[in-house]
């Protein structure tokens, strides 16, 4: 028998406003983060009203870390510095490697009705790693392959492997597992997981039990980190569960982090900072 996960914590995200001014929840970062390790901070962007999301983010940098932009509703256009531009339509991801340095916008749009769904997780690099070539890696809906289990339960797989299923994103340094997870009312989920790694859930619809030993229920707008084991074991009961299931290796190196970089040393962030004000951040 698998060693099943417990709930380590559960954390309900909570409202902030970034960018130029967009209303958002943010299920951990700063603070929580060391509890997360490789993963630094997770953002909902989730918004009926486009006075909430249409100022977006302008353009900024990034050094150190990957951020990973999943859409469900609407669209995110972006350009950076190298002269990449595009649409993350609705059911896309892009997993960006910020690496030495890029400096890029995002702007959200919604759809018809001015809806607006989808998620930002970033993800810290290595040391070895953090002054890496910047590189894009932008996967279509359509590319995004899908795991259906007995009971109606199925499973997107955008990076990582399911049941010899092989997401698209590849060649990531931490060897993350990125999954989105629908679960109908009365179904059990069990799923293995590397043992060491950091594995975390969102829920962003419905309800579900994540620890059955403790019964530890999360809702809409929930983050549950887990402890350590072979599995994790997620249940519904009387309403249907969604949600992300995220997992990584952790690094355990030093963290040294302001606004949008993150390095392991003051120094370095001083660097980056120094040549982002004198032109000199793009390597």
């Amino acid at each position: 028998m698998a060693e099943i996960r417990e709930v380590k914590t559960v954390l309900q995200a909570k409202a902030v406003v970034e960018g130029a001014g967009v209303y958002l929840k943010r299920a951990f970062g700063y603070h929580e983060a060391p509890l997360f390790d490789p993963f630094l901070l997770f953002d909902d962007f989730r918004a009926g009203t486009p006075e909430d999301y249409l100022l977006g983010f302008p353009s900024h940098p990034h050094r150190g870390i990957e951020t990973i932009t999943y859409v469900l509703t609407g669209e995110v256009e972006h350009a950076d510095s190298l002269g990449n531009q595009g649409t993350i339509l609705a059911g896309d991801v892009q997993w960006m490697t910020a690496g030495s340095g890029i400096v890029h916008a995002e702007m959200p749009k919604g759809n018809d009705e001015g809806l607006l769904e989808g998620f930002q997780l970033w993800a810290n690099l290595p040391a070895q790693q953090k002054m890496m070539t910047p590189r894009y890696q932008e996967v279509q809906s359509i590319e995004i392959p899908e795991v259906v289990r007995e009971g109606g339960i199925r499973i997107k797989v955008l990076c990582g492997e399911v049941d010899g299923v092989i997401g698209p994103v590849q060649d990531i340094v931490i060897d993350p597992r990125y999954l989105d997870i629908s679960m109908p009312s009365h179904a059990r989920l069990q799923l293995t997981t590397r043992p060491g790694d950091t594995v975390f859930a969102y829920l962003f619809g419905g309800q579900a039990c994540c620890c059955q030993k403790h019964q530890t229920l999360a809702d809409d707008g929930m983050v549950v980190l887990f402890g350590d084991g072979e599995a994790v074991e997620i249940t519904t009961q009387g309403v249907s569960a969604r949600f992300l299931l995220v997992s990584g290796r952790s690094l355990d190196e030093p963290v040294a982090w302001q606004g949008p970089i993150v390095m392991n040393s003051q120094d370095e962030l001083d660097l980056a900072f120094k040549e982002y004000r004198e032109g000199t951040f793009l390597k």
